[in-house]
């Protein structure tokens, strides 16, 4: 019956971006399918937001994503995938526009226009060669996810045992379990680096190996002792760009009769002892640092930075550039083995939520945009707030801004507590909201570290929603969104309490699920 129904959904989704040969290449990141299309103009972009299982859709420069939430849309893409194949091989007639049903109305579209175009907008910022960049640093390390989040809550269940001191014979099994995938994550890193900048995917694990090798140990990098592991996954990106390149020039000028003995033995060569004798010190001394400037940050000015990055979260994944973000998580989980600033971060999720909610009771009579809320509200609690962001607080504006109030409130309160002595952070990256909950792991004990989480959230909800319910809305767009389909427009002359005045021109309204340049995350 699942299977049933997520082809089912990947058949309602594969003629409305124009078949499957408008298709050039296909993956998926925690929420979100992302394909790469021929032709944009046979992309049915309202047909597809129409449909009950997109949670939204949105272009980044690089690919064409449609939001299916955490879960769906890692049974989805294998469905999608198998299907655009079986079309291919069923059918050799010329690739046409396709002429899809079309699917029910759009209720939620009074801010449609101004949602359209903050999304192109969007998709010009994004292609700067830097957010490109970006992109390539996130494709690397987001099909680490799920293994992140995996041995992150099995090292969690580990922890609880132990202090409980339950089942101990289980408890070496777990930590095994946990950990071997930490134990090797720069092998994995140097492999997806390798395969993201063109090169032979083995060959940039193959260098990446030599980070976690014992037998480093025994090397003398003129005098400076090393250490297996020593750069982490730093280390791991660096060494695998270095042998792309490498391995690229090798192609280049290598005999083709040689290439198979030479390239690959020179790639790992130049590479490894590069590696050996300088980026694994270098590495290791800029993952020291991350470290260090963390722990340093939340243990002198925790509530002012929690604020400061629980209040420009959001701004930057508008940006795109949360994305930075990434690597810096994945050196914080395997040093300390959590993250503490992704509790921190999850405070803009929150502040989003709460925000949405003062503007579904401040728009009473706006069945359309109280509709597109309540869908989207169950994801938003989970961490995934993309179709709040831009389907409701956006294109609104001011809830936007009022949002990320309630971010730094939430950001502050987890802040404060860092800087009192009973920092937190998160085994994993991915989930945010209340997803982050099983992954969270701290010096105070789980208790404490759970209600301080909590405290957080609830505090980026009530100051998210005052702030959003007394200054997020306008005279004008309440007086322009207050109202049900059918009722026209309201002057300010027949609203009770307010001066009389000329009808403001009603403000577009969003478009239902369209959403921002990737949070996964989470936002990732």
């Amino acid at each position: 019956m699942t299977t049933d129904k997520n082809r089912a959904t990947a058949a309602a989704i594969l003629p409305l971006v124009g078949g499957p040969d408008n298709i050039t290449s296909i993956a998926h990141c925690m929420t979100r399918l992302r394909i790469s299309l021929r032709d944009r103009t046979l992309v049915q972009d309202e047909a597809l937001r129409a449909l009950p299982v997109v949670l939204g859709v949105v272009e980044d420069g690089t690919s064409y994503q449609i939001v299916l939430g955490p879960g769906a849309v890692a049974r989805v893409t294998p469905e999608f995938e198998a299907l655009v194949e079986e079309t291919r091989a069923a059918t050799t007639t010329a690739p046409a526009t396709p002429s899809a049903p079309a699917g029910p109305t759009i209720t939620a579209d009074d801010l449609a226009a101004q949602g359209a175009a903050l999304k192109e907008a969007q998709k010009a910022r994004n292609a700067t060669p830097f957010k490109l960049f970006l992109r390539r640093i996130a494709n690397i390390f987001v099909p680490l996810i799920p293994a992140l989040i995996g041995c992150g809550i099995i090292a969690g269940l580990n922890g609880l045992l132990t202090n409980l001191g339950w089942v101990p014979a289980v408890v070496p099994a777990l930590a095994a379990i946990a950990s071997g995938f930490m134990s090797l994550i720069a092998v994995f890193v140097g492999y997806n680096t390798a395969k993201e900048f063109g090169g032979t995917p083995i060959l940039g694990g193959a260098v990446a190996a030599i980070i976690v090798f014992p037998g480093v140990a025994k090397i003398d990098a003129f005098g400076l002792e090393l250490k297996p592991g020593q750069g982490g996954v730093l280390g791991a990106l660096a060494a695998a760009v270095l042998a792309v390149y490498v391995e690229k020039w090798c192609r280049r000028w290598v005999p083709e009769t040689l290439d198979v003995l030479v390239t690959p033995t020179l790639t790992v060569l130049i590479s490894g002892l590069v590696t050996l004798f300088g980026l694994m010190y270098l590495a290791g001394e800029a993952s020291a640092a991350i470290g260090s400037c963390a722990n340093w940050l939340l243990a002198h000015g925790g509530a002012f930075a929690g604020l400061v990055l629980g209040g420009l979260f959001l701004p930057l994944v508008m940006l795109g550039l949360h994305q930075a973000l990434i690597p810096i998580h994945t050196t914080l989980i395997e040093q300390d083995g959590y993250t503490v600033l992704l509790p921190i971060l999850a405070m803009a999720g929150a502040g989003q939520v709460g925000a949405a909610i003062a503007v579904y009771y401040r728009l009473p009579h706006n069945g359309s945009l109280r509709a597109t809320i309540k869908s989207a509200l169950p994801a938003g609690f989970l961490g995934v707030g993309e179709p709040l962001i831009y389907g409701v607080s956006l294109p609104l504006g001011r809830p936007f801004v009022t949002a990320c109030v309630g971010g730094a409130a939430g950001g502050a309160f987890v802040g404060l507590f860092g800087q009192l002595g009973m920092s937190f952070g998160s085994t994993a990256i991915g989930p945010s909201g209340w997803a982050l909950f099983p992954l969270l792991d701290g010096r105070a004990g789980a208790g404490v570290t759970l209600a301080i989480y909590a405290g957080g959230l609830l505090v980026g909800y009530l100051v998210g929603f005052t702030a959003t319910y007394f200054f997020g809305l306008s005279r004008a767009q309440l007086a322009a969104l207050d109202r049900s389909e059918d009722e026209p427009a309201a002057t300010s002359a027949d609203r009770p309490g307010r001066s009389p005045g000329p009808d403001p021109a009603p403000a577009p309204a969003p478009a239902a699920g369209s959403e921002p340049a990737d949070p996964s995350v989470l936002t990732h």
